[in-house]
């Protein structure tokens, strides 16, 4: 895998997960979001085969608006296992605060500082941040009701996603 995309946290319900069978809800955005940024995907299996690697930085359900700070530590560990099986990886894109939050958790533990500043998302995405070889792009969240609401998120989580892929050649 070359592209890992991190997400907050799975939906609530488990059939709009993205490795649900069918079209789940939480894929059918990520694809909209990957053809709008110019890639043309149709399912998991297309973007698998382009080397992007789909998960979420909160293993758990998210319920209500937020995530607890506790729960972001916890989760991060896991989330560090898991972006050490793509040693290849060039780029991981942060979609979202909990996302950001807790791959922040993981440079802490590995640097002793965090990568990506703290401030508006509209601000750190003009920022360029490495990590141990890979780029790291902080970006917004493109999953979830507020995707299909928010025309601007739509268009600057297309631009981030156009701009990871170029570095990939794509």
């Amino acid at each position: 895998m070359r592209l890992i995309l991190v997400a907050e946290a799975p939906p609530a319900e488990a059939a709009d997960g993205p490795y649900a069978r069918g079209m789940p809800f939480h894929l059918e955005t990520t694809l909209d979001a990957f053809r709008a940024a110019g890639l043309p995907a149709a399912s998991r299996r297309d973007l698998e085969g382009r080397g992007i690697y789909l998960t979420t930085a909160i293993k758990c359900a998210k319920v209500g608006y937020g995530v607890g700070r506790p729960t972001v530590e916890a989760c991060s560990f896991l989330l560090e296992r898991e972006i050490d099986l793509f040693p290849k990886a060039e780029v991981i894109m942060l979609m979202g605060d909990v996302a950001i939050g807790a791959f922040n958790a993981v440079a802490r533990r590995r640097t002793g500082k965090r990568l990506i500043p703290s401030g508006p998302t509209w601000k750190l995405r003009a920022g360029e941040y490495r990590f141990e070889g890979k780029r790291v792009f902080p970006s917004y969240l493109q999953t979830g009701r507020s995707y299909l609401i928010e025309r601007s998120k739509r268009e600057m989580i297309a631009a981030d996603l156009r701009a990871a892929l170029a570095l990939l050649g794509e």
